[in-house]
């Protein structure tokens, strides 16, 4: 129903229609594998240069970590597809409520 391909009748036409969607999904799979990899040799490189202070490698880790989370749901959980609504509706509010309760806490201790 979410991923329904059009129905020609014609058995060739709708095999090459799957190939073709699989061959782009794949290619799109590899390019967000390669930059996660990336990614994480990014996160190597600031932990193993002695230059950058903590105050800079925590945050950017923390940031690559929330890119890095993003393309895995997006492209590896196939969350970027029809039909993953309602997931990402109770996604994104779980997301919500756990910033909020991060954002209350730390107001809390730190004032």
């Amino acid at each position: 129903m979410a991923n329904q391909q059009p129905t020609t009748g014609n058995p060739r036409v709708d095999i090459e229609y799957r190939r073709r969607k699989n061959a782009e999904e794949m290619r799109y799979q590899v390019i967000t594998f390669s930059l996660m990899i990336f990614l994480t040799l990014m996160a190597f490189a600031a932990v193993g240069f002695g230059d950058f202070s903590s105050w800079f490698i925590a945050p950017f880790i923390i940031l690559l970590a929330v890119v890095q989370v993003i393309f895995q749901l997006y492209y590896f959980m196939h969350m970027s597809h029809k039909g993953h609504e309602a997931v990402q509706l109770f996604l994104y509010s779980g997301v919500l409520v756990a910033a909020v309760t991060i954002l209350a806490f730390t107001t809390i201790i730190w004032w």
